[in-house]
């Protein structure tokens, strides 16, 4: 009963979350139009939170002190849900994402993903997977680079096998690794699953960044076991 109630409330909050996306995508193409770098971030900012005000949950971040907002960093993720971008956004605006095809293909999210510098993968394979790296690395024009490494959500809510392509951006840059951990967001809308869990709780761990020097002696399956240890270190 309580899932056929969350079914039909999902319907017009869907909507409402649609169309405000839409405004929201239309301020920042013009924003970014101007150049207004600043306002285009505080909108993410804005847009990112009220996500989660529309549809009635309370965000909690954990871990603010663990990372300098002045710094750019390589921050990789669990990914579960439609949600975790924004729950990224919500305290980091400033990133380069790099992720799916398919996102930008979503009506209207898929227009505020190609404003705020997201660069789709078209092929999982390796070849492919290095090309969009060195463009997300080209392209990111000095923003920290947001990588989901399992590549897809999660449909059983476990993390998925990590891929090695946050590796090469390790490798050919300067930056730490800033994981972090999403709880919570499989509960409340995964891909498998039309209707939003309005009583979910959802939150964020933002670990101690993790420094390059730490892991480039090690090998592509060491430096994976590594970040996703401390991932899942809050995740179960």
């Amino acid at each position: 009963m309580r899932s056929y109630i969350y079914f039909v409330i999902s319907i017009p909050v869907f909507a409402v979350l649609y169309s405000f996306t839409a405004i929201m995508v239309i301020l920042l193409i013009v924003m970014s139009y101007l150049h207004l770098k600043g306002p285009v971030q505080i909108g993410i900012r804005f847009w990112a939170k009220s996500v989660f005000l529309l549809i009635g949950r309370k965000l909690r971040i954990h871990g603010n002190e663990n990372f300098d907002r002045k710094k750019k960093y390589i921050l990789i993720a669990n990914h579960a849900s439609l949600f975790d971008i924004m729950a990224i956004m919500s305290f980091f605006p400033g990133v380069s994402w790099f992720g799916r095809e398919r996102l930008v293909k979503i009506p209207v999210f898929g227009h505020l993903l190609k404003s705020i510098d997201y660069i789709p993968m078209k092929n999982a394979n390796i070849r492919n997977t290095r090309v969009m790296l060195d463009q997300l690395i080209q392209n990111s024009n000095g923003l920290t680079i947001a990588i989901f490494p399992e590549g897809t959500r999660t449909i059983d809510g476990k993390i998925n096998d990590f891929y090695r392509g946050f590796i090469h951006v390790l490798r050919a840059s300067e930056l730490e690794i800033l994981p972090v951990t999403l709880k919570g967001f499989y509960e409340l809308k995964p891909k498998n699953r039309f209707h939003i869990k309005f009583n979910t709780k959802i939150n964020v761990v933002i670990h101690k960044p993790i420094e390059k020097r730490a892991l480039v002696e090690k090998n592509d399956k060491e430096i994976i076991s590594a970040v996703r240890e401390v991932i899942e270190s809050a995740y179960y």
